[in-house]
């Protein structure tokens, strides 16, 4: 049996200085300054100097990420509760809002039944929501020069679910042998054919365009988590021309920036990219007991060595990351014109500590088998090495500092004036506390109850149904009738 980790949790470290030596007692390397800088001091406030996206200079360096919505109508349109996350995306002073949402290019592509679909009868409702971010940021900020907003693109693939309380959907690049039986794969009829995936990249091509007539400044192409183009990224297995060599593996991405430029479209493009992957990880079996899940251990991959089913991972060690390919990633978007390469890793729905470090699991996954503070360190390392080779012209973005939590703004200010990274994206922290990183540079302090404690269920509620958000901290959602509903599923 796995033991449990034994973790320090964040908020019992009082200092910098407490901060910095539970790091070294893991062996991490994660820099941090000795105080949050306001003003001009800080690099948070260091303008884009080289890179425009639009024809816009980003204004300062932190994003909102992408994150799927769970709360529109069930035909993909836009509704109060997602008009009101991006009025925050706006008001939270970041000057990029890097995909803010991911909207499924079809709706067979949707991973929820209330995901928004980007598409001519919602076009009107997704301008909204730009006016609404805009506006929102004008307000609280002053005016909006230099705000960049983006929608992200995607097809769910393995994870399509469509239909409330109905099974999956899952269309694939691939047969895997780990997480076909994991998510409802059993049939080679699942697997996405050739011709298909030239019919899904016309649908690309008119989310791009209703994106540009919607007043997006550009579109991330997701490439990220286990969604299908991702998973397209590890199919060394699949024959064809999507499958086998990397160029065979990256052909997608080329068709798509290819037929959104032969279309007219000048948007400017982005693309998430998970740089490293893993084997799925379950629960210990002999750690859990019910209602309590054990730490997370690996599924056992023996029988698929040398591993062929993932980007990024080490074939031999399929727990370990593997750049190499990222690399080779990266400089494609070079090549193509790409603007931004927003970088993460791993997947929510078979790795989540690698994707998203939490102190707490939701309730589909397991225990953290690592300090989450590793998987920070792991984030921060691979970004790092990607943005010392980064073509001229490609903006990089960061993710995974949530976790960090009180020394979140620390960490950010060390990693930018050490040329790590050129924006730090912050996530699920913005459900909670929008404005983190702007009272940090406005006031040098923040305001330490609204700070995102990785409770996790801003994914539990999803997934078992209900509307995204933040329901410990945000008294909005506190107050809905499905905040009793969580509790009571959490107890039972």
């Amino acid at each position: 049996m796995k033991e449990p980790v034994s973790l320090v949790r964040i908020p019992s470290l009082k200092s910098v200085e407490d901060f910095r030596r539970h790091a070294a007692s893991l062996g991490l390397e994660i820099p941090c300054d000795d105080a949050i800088l306001a003003g001009p001091a800080s690099p948070l406030l260091d303008p884009v100097a080289d890179i425009t996206i639009n024809g816009k200079r980003l204004a300062n360096r932190w994003a909102v990420q992408p994150m799927e919505g769970w709360d529109g109508t069930t035909d993909g349109g836009v509704t109060d509760d997602v008009r009101r996350r991006w009025q925050r995306f706006g008001e939270s002073g970041a000057k990029l809002i890097c995909g803010g949402e991911a909207m499924a290019v079809r709706p067979d592509g949707r991973a929820n039944p209330h995901q928004l679909v980007i598409d001519d009868a919602h076009r009107a409702g997704l301008a909204d929501l730009c006016r609404i971010a805009r506006r929102a940021h004008r307000e609280q900020c002053g005016g909006a020069d230099g705000l960049v907003i983006g929608f992200q693109l995607t097809h769910s693939g393995r994870f399509c679910r469509t239909r409330d309380k109905q099974p999956p959907e899952p269309r694939v690049a691939y047969r895997h042998p780990l997480l076909d039986r994991k998510f409802g794969v059993s049939s080679d009829a699942q697997v996405m054919s050739d011709a298909e995936v030239e019919s899904l990249i016309g649908h690309y091509v008119v989310a791009a365009r209703i994106a540009a007539e919607a007043g997006a400044d550009f579109v991330d192409l997701k490439h990220c988590h286990g969604y299908l183009l991702h998973e397209f990224l590890g199919a060394h297995a699949r024959p064809g021309r999507y499958g086998g060599s990397f160029e065979n593996r990256t052909r997608i991405l080329r068709e798509l920036v290819a037929a959104i430029r032969a279309s007219g479209n000048r948007i400017d493009l982005g693309v998430r990219l998970s740089a490293f992957d893993c084997v799925p990880f379950r629960p210990d079996p002999a750690g859990s007991a019910p209602g309590k899940p054990g730490p997370g251990v690996p599924e056992d991959f023996s029988g698929c060595l040398p591993y062929r089913y993932g980007f990024g991972i080490d074939p031999l060690d399929p727990v370990k990351p593997d750049l190499s390919e990222a690399f080779r990633f990266m400089a494609l978007c070079g090549e193509l014109g790409i603007k931004v390469l927003n970088l993460t890793a791993g997947s929510p729905y078979y790795c989540p500590h690698i994707q998203r470090p939490a102190a707490y699991p939701p309730s589909d996954a397991y225990r953290p088998p690592e300090d989450p503070l590793a998987g920070v360190a792991r984030h921060l390392w691979a970004v790092r090495e990607l943005k010392a080779a980064a073509p001229a012209g490609l903006l990089i973005v960061g993710s995974a500092y949530s976790y960090l939590q009180d020394y979140l703004p620390h960490v950010a200010q060390a990693v930018l004036r050490a040329g790590w990274v050129d924006v730090v994206g912050v996530g699920r922290a913005v459900l909670s506390y929008p404005r983190m990183l702007a009272d940090a540079v406005e006031a040098g302090r923040l305001q330490t109850k609204r700070i995102c404690r990785t409770f996790s269920d801003c994914t539990t509620a999803p997934r078992n149904g209900l509307i995204s958000g933040c329901y410990p901290l945000d008294g909005y959602y506190a107050e809905k009738p499905e905040a009793g509903v969580l509790k009571r599923m959490k107890r039972g």
